[in-house]
């Protein structure tokens, strides 16, 4: 009889030769910005725009170099104008924007917490929402009379309708199974609105603030085109009517440092409010 050959062990293979470390790959997605990268490329494109503006490339009519813009903004700081108008225009954008976040924080919590208030509000907000707010200046004018008031209360309408569409939005992406836990436990509603829905709004309402803070910026400078002797935008105008192309582009800079300014602050804001983040 034929005897089977005994079976063979299978190949023994080296467990650490074909094991390999395998990288993390569950750090999500969450772009950073870098510290130094935004102003290289600025400090780059001011560069790049002076020596096109020294060598004679562009008319210094249409577009002067940094170098005399920079110029223009000293000369209106030391003679007090600078001042004169920032100071006017940062009162009606302070004024408008903290009527109008008032205002817009109370309804779009209304709208977002009462059946009622949103079936109301979200009808007006539709329907009143898409009408530039600039064209009302002329009819509040009208009813509020010449002076500051009709520019701070174009503002406040420009900023309350996108404050009041950011809470009501924020108010419904908080998850509806915390606010009915939190309800099982029988919590106060008080209580759910301030450890709740606030918390958990808030992403959203600090984003609308930075977009109401250019509309502000925007309506304020559109405002004092229309009616107004101080004001950034008032010196806007002004300058381009008698083609001071420097002086231009000086108050777009102020207007651009401002928003700049504006963004730290609300970048501040969330990294204090947002820590759990």
């Amino acid at each position: 009889m034929l005897e089977r050959a005994p079976p063979k062990d299978p190949p023994q293979t080296d467990v650490a030769a074909v094991s390999r470390p395998v990288a993390f790959r569950g750090a999500g997605f969450a772009p950073k910005a870098g510290r130094y990268s935004g102003w290289i490329a600025l400090l780059l494109v001011l560069a790049l725009w002076q020596l096109a503006g020294s060598a004679a490339l562009v008319n210094p009519l249409f577009l002067p170099p940094p170098s005399a813009i920079a110029l223009a903004i000293w000369k209106l700081a030391i003679s007090g104008a600078l001042w004169q108008h920032v100071s006017v225009s940062v009162m009606r954008i302070g004024s408008g924007w903290i009527l109008g976040t008032a205002a817009g924080v109370l309804v779009g919590f209304a709208i977002g917490l009462s059946s009622v208030a949103r079936g109301v509000g979200i009808t007006f907000i539709s329907a009143l929402f898409p009408i530039p707010k600039i064209a009302l200046l002329p009819l509040l004018i009208l009813w509020l009379g010449i002076g500051e008031e009709p520019k701070i209360a174009t503002i406040a309408l420009g900023v309350f309708f996108s404050t009041a569409i950011s809470v009501y939005s924020g108010v419904d992406a908080v998850p509806r199974n915390l606010i009915r836990m939190a309800q099982s436990f029988n919590v106060p509603f008080a209580s759910i609105v301030r450890r709740v829905i606030w918390p958990g709004a808030l992403p959203s309402i600090l984003a609308g603030f930075r977009i109401s803070a250019s509309v502000a910026l925007l309506l304020v400078v559109s405002a004092e085109m229309i009616g107004a002797q101080f004001g950034i935008g008032a010196f806007v105008l002004q300058a381009g009517n008698l083609m001071q192309t420097d002086q231009l582009l000086a108050g777009v800079v102020i207007l651009s440092l401002f928003g700049l300014a504006v963004g730290k602050l609300i970048n501040l804001l969330e990294t204090r409010l947002l820590h759990w983040r």
